[in-house]
């Protein structure tokens, strides 16, 4: 099926109807946001910085409603010595079904459709609470906002209930320790990248967002048969899911015998990514407990933030 025709999403889990803040238009749900982003006009008003691929801040107007968008087209992805070529958009478009399927909502609404550079990856924008206006005029680089969820500090002055990660030496070489925030939001965050084997789980990949939310962005990394899960969010190793993730993970269970599910998922992934899906999904199942990184392999993205 051609990247550019409408693909149907997972009905999301029951829950509030409006959940995405839309900058002066207030607060839209996620059929909305699909509508607006499937069927809008989409003008590019500048790039993402730092990104490796080609990463768009764009204007996305249908009807009486404008918002911001990402917009990543295939045809601005380097090629990876370890995931297929051209399909890195069909994966974020997949992780937010599997969020929303199983009532994650951690990934903003995505789908696949044409765009002026050709077809690709169109996400809604999320603004951080504490961000402000980028100002950005057409062509101008926009940075990526800092989420503030993870940090980079002195040993003796990491922050009470900061969960401690690796420590490093800074660039003076002076000890330093990554931290994050021991939040059962990022708890939320680090199951699902559990399950669709995030291999790319940066700390600019994680929002602070309106409504008290915490979501995650950048999942072109996602879907690996081989263990791939390289995060920032290792300070959980070894704990119990919270009840809420062990019941979104028997929600996902669920969703995967569902034939609609399988036949959405089909049209983006391959057979054998998603049957490695199940056995991720079936292994947190037996055993709802995070895992401990692997000592034989990298376990950390690069870089970090």
């Amino acid at each position: 099926m051609s990247t550019s025709e409408r693909l149907p999403s997972l009905s999301p889990a029951p829950g509030d109807a409006e959940r995405w803040a839309v900058a002066g238009d207030g607060w839209i749900s996620d059929a909305e946001a699909l509508e607006l982003i499937t069927h809008g006009t989409i003008e590019v008003v500048g790039r993402l910085r730092g990104a490796s691929n080609a990463t768009l801040y764009a204007a996305v107007s249908h009807a009486t409603r404008t918002a911001a968008c990402v917009y990543k087209p295939t045809a601005g992805e380097r090629p990876l010595w370890d995931f297929p070529l051209a399909t890195l958009a069909e994966r974020e478009v997949a992780s937010y079904e599997v969020s929303a399927a199983a009532g994650f909502d951690v990934v903003p609404p995505t789908v696949l459709r044409d765009g002026p550079f050709g077809p690709g990856s169109i996400q809604l924008w999320v603004e951080p609470e504490d961000a402000t206006d980028t100002g950005a005029e057409p062509g101008a680089a926009v940075d990526p906002p800092d989420p503030g969820l993870v940090d980079v500090v002195d040993p003796a002055a990491v922050p009470d209930g900061w969960l401690p990660v690796f420590d490093a030496w800074g660039v003076d070489g002076e000890p330093v320790v990554l931290v994050h925030a021991a939040d059962e939001r990022l708890a939320t965050i680090a199951t699902f990248d559990v399950l669709v084997n995030n291999a790319d789980r940066k700390a600019g990949h994680l929002l602070a967002a309106p409504g008290d939310r915490v979501v995650g962005v950048d999942h072109g990394l996602t879907f690996h048969t081989l263990p791939k899960l390289r995060t920032v969010l290792w300070g959980f190793a070894g704990d119990e899911l919270p009840e809420p993730d062990v019941r979104r993970v028997r929600l996902l269970a669920d969703a995967l015998q569902r034939a609609d599910v399988t036949r959405r998922l089909a049209r983006l992934l391959a057979p054998r990514e998603i049957r490695a899906l199940e056995r991720r999904v079936s292994a947190l199942q037996a055993e709802p407990r995070f895992p401990l990184p692997d000592p034989d392999r990298h376990v950390i993205p690069w870089p970090p933030f």
